[in-house]
């Protein structure tokens, strides 16, 4: 069963029990512990958890070892009991006689990488098992004993002709572990351990082993030095009750390494690791705003394999302040089923500075459940009226990001968006003019990639923050751009500058900051004046490969806040330092780059007085 229909399942027990008190708990917890989760995908399973949900009177037991034992008594024992049903061909296996047989079955499993067998070969194994058994059980033949337990364990089952496999292949784990452990199987164990299908083996191996048991299997681990077997045996210690101190201490040290991921790589390798890092992400509690985003990256990026776990821990940061931990999780509903996720995350974030991407019909449908949101982007081929259809309140959004639209040629019903002020286009290349604009109030206009052509973009006076990312008619500045507008910020990308330079940037007096990207055209002389002789600017930022060489750089008096890509070498930072005696706060961004403190040092040495900051993102 998939979420939804375990959501039903779930309440529809509970209407039938007549125990709706304990529903609303037992969701929250299947939510929230990926063991449960894993566990309730079929009726029979699900139906268990309520049933010891219930009798526990809204509790579970807190270990996932205990949460088996309780099952397993369950089905092994309690219910035929409980249902007055008597014993098979006059014998009566006993609960310790199952656990024998079903132990020996799963291990033979787990050995062979499987999830089933035939039926042949579980009677030899059960055939080889009658010796140690019980008494009681001594009229039975091996195959009445593997029939009673298909009929009566709950644990078994025969999904086809010849085959027995066991309903769940966690209680597979479970019994293959113990088993493992009760021959001493420790090297087995070990052995096995970079296998994923072994995870769960080892992690209950460890819960039914003897404190000494555990410390050899935790430091074997460990002695294997692979970031992988570390979160392994830190996984391992929720089931370690009883253990040796400084076993417990070393594997906690070597994990706090890996977790929290410091920076998006190590985020991006503690992926790798696999599910099993899910359950260990912590926080956000005692993160600071830079481990917060560096997890919620973590479990994004694991929602493909595990979304159920993964939804499990970003509902815990939702609520979080950072902005950068909102994009990331405003960013990560492509990865999760699109309704779930709106609701369970999306609709939780504060929407200050945060847009919404849709890019789905799904995503549109869910979009339309969610509270209003005032920056949305759509991506995809869409008309603009069915944008507008997509959002409950149009005149609720201010912001509009019109993203790999190839359909689109007119902006004319944008006036379905009567509160836009922001409108953001990224590789929408048929768009002809911006004229329908003109009617609206558009302060922030961005024109990322190019347009069919930008015609009408002279008369939208109303801005105060523009980007323009292709070439500008003209010979200078003025002649492309709307010379009456007040412009604060203005960002010129790729071959923008190619034929108007930065000629007549003085012509916005109010212009405070200035950003300047791949652009394929280098910086003259003339330009470095236009900068240096600006009256208000006083944030430039410098992204993509060197557009100047350095030597051309005047004294830049104004600038305060510098941006530049790490990628920048020691002598080119050195000489824009040396330019620019009020420079007070310098961000630099990585680019995939690592930066270590070193390069924090480094940095700190070039611009003395300055404040240091990297963008990693």
């Amino acid at each position: 069963m998939q979420r939804l229909e375990v959501t039903t399942f779930v309440r529809r027990w509970h209407r039938a029990a007549q125990a709706r008190e304990y529903e609303g708990q037992l969701l929250d917890a299947l939510r929230s512990k990926r063991d449960l989760a894993r566990i309730a995908t079929n009726p029979l399973m699900c139906g268990l958890i309520c049933a010891l949900h219930r009798e526990r009177r809204g509790y579970l037991p807190t270990g996932r070892k205990e949460v088996y034992d309780a099952a397993l008594s369950m089905l092994l024992a309690r219910r035929d009991r409980e249902r007055g049903m008597a014993a098979v061909d006059g014998g009566e296996l006993g609960e310790e006689a199952q656990l024998e047989i079903l132990q020996r079955l799963a291990y033979a499993m787990v050995l062979s990488g499987r999830a089933e067998m035939s039926v042949g070969t579980a009677e030899g194994i059960v055939e080889r098992c009658l010796p140690v058994l019980a008494t009681t059980s001594g009229r039975l033949d091996a195959s009445t004993l593997l029939r009673t337990l298909l009929l009566r364990s709950g644990l078994l089952r025969q999904p086809a002709e010849g085959v027995v496999d066991f309903v769940h292949r966690t209680f597979q784990d479970y019994l293959g572990a113990r088993y493992a452990i009760e021959e001493g199987h420790l090297d087995v164990l070990v052995g096995h351990a970079d296998d994923a299908q072994w995870e769960d083996v080892v992690r209950m191996a460890v819960g039914h082993a003897r404190p000494r048991e555990r410390g050899l299997l935790l430091r074997q681990l460990l002695a294997r030095d692979v970031p992988r077997l570390t979160l392994l045996a830190l996984a391992c210690l929720e089931h370690a009750a009883a253990l040796d101190p400084t076993v417990r201490l070393e594997v906690e040290e070597r994990a706090a390494a890996l977790i929290p991921p410091r920076t998006t790589r190590e985020a991006l390798a503690l992926a790798g690791a696999g599910p099993l890092v899910l359950e260990l992400l912590p926080g956000p509690e005692g993160l600071t705003a830079l481990e917060a985003r560096c997890v919620t990256v973590t479990a994004s990026v694991l929602g493909t394999a595990e979304p159920v776990g993964a939804i499990g821990v970003l509902r815990r940061y939702r609520d979080h302040p950072a902005l950068a931990v909102r994009r990331q999780l405003a960013g990560s509903w492509s990865r999760f089923d699109a309704g779930e996720y709106a609701t369970e995350v999306l609709d939780h974030l504060t929407r200050d500075r945060l847009f919404v991407v849709c890019e789905s019909a799904e995503q549109r449908a869910a979009l339309r459940l969610m509270r209003p949101w005032r920056s949305v982007a759509f991506r995809g081929s869409l008309a603009l009226h069915e944008m507008a259809d997509a959002v409950v309140e149009p005149a609720a959004v201010n912001t509009l990001s019109l993203e790999r639209n190839a359909a689109l040629t007119s902006l004319e019903k944008l006036s379905a968006f009567p509160s836009l002020v922001g409108l953001w286009i990224v590789e929408c290349p048929a768009v002809h003019g911006l004229e329908p604009l003109s009617e609206l109030t558009v302060t922030d206009l961005a024109v990322f990639t190019p347009i069919a052509d930008l015609t009408g973009l002279d008369g939208l006076h109303s801005l105060d923050h523009l980007s323009i990312g292709q070439r500008l008619n003209g010979a200078a500045l003025p002649d492309a751009l709307p010379t009456e507008a007040r412009l604060e910020y203005l960002y010129l990308g790729h071959n923008s500058t190619s034929a108007t330079g930065l000629r007549g940037l003085s012509q916005w007096p109010g212009l405070e900051a200035l950003c300047l990207s791949s652009l394929s055209t280098a910086l003259t002389a003339a330009d470095w004046r236009e900068i240096a002789e600006h009256p208000a600017l006083t944030s430039l930022s410098l992204y993509g490969p060197l557009p100047f060489p350095e030597y051309l750089v005047p004294e830049l008096p104004g600038i305060e806040d510098l941006r530049v890509p790490a990628s920048y070498g020691d002598h080119v930072l050195q000489t824009l330092a040396a330019r620019m005696p009020r420079l007070r706060r310098v961000l630099i961004r990585s680019d995939g780059m690592h930066l270590d403190p070193d390069d924090l040092a480094r940095h700190a040495e070039l611009f003395p007085g300055a404040q240091i900051k990297y963008d990693r993102g």
